[in-house]
């Protein structure tokens, strides 16, 4: 089987794994029968977030599985939908997870309990809701006329979107 670990460096089983895929500045790819590894450079480790497409670059190497410590949903659901297995490992060695690998002692990733984004990954220590306040970002458009002097009777309608970062 051909396993793909995003990896910090260009080390190979020497590496640490990176923590997002897509951003990832190489790829270890590790030949589980013939134990060869090769090492590429990810051409698009510097993208906005959401627009990765790394399988571009990896798709003529037949990948079959990849190894990481967490993934959001949709690139789970992608490669799982090419039949690439998206296997998750309680360990940042590239070395240490393809032993993990050899062992069985490897999870699937379930793209329901994936990464919801970055510093959310799956085994956070802490699933207690945060506690914030957000910035809301919104506009809203006037659909009235006033009347009077200066003041207006008019009504008006909006919509915004915000977020925030809360602690406990």
């Amino acid at each position: 089987m051909l396993v793909c670990i995003p990896t910090s460096d260009g080390t190979g089983l020497d590496a640490r794994i990176h923590e997002h895929f897509g951003s990832a500045p190489y790829f270890t790819l590790y030949d589980t029968k013939t134990e060869k590894t090769d090492t590429i450079e990810n051409r698009n480790s510097h993208h906005s977030h959401g627009t990765c497409h790394p399988m571009t670059q990896l798709a003529k190497y037949k990948i079959e599985a990849v190894i990481c410590t967490g993934m959001g949903r949709r690139a789970v659901e992608a490669l799982n939908s090419e039949g690439i297995r998206t296997l998750t490992v309680a360990t940042d060695s590239a070395r240490a997870a393809v032993n993990l690998l050899s062992e069985g002692n490897v999870s699937d990733i379930d793209a329901a309990k994936a990464c919801h984004g970055h510093g959310q990954h799956q085994d956070q220590a802490d699933p207690s809701p945060g506690r914030g306040r957000g910035l809301g970002l919104g506009s809203g458009k006037s659909l009235g006329s006033g009347t009077g002097g200066r003041r207006g009777l008019g009504r008006g309608t909006g919509s915004g979107h915000g977020s925030g970062r809360g602690g406990r």
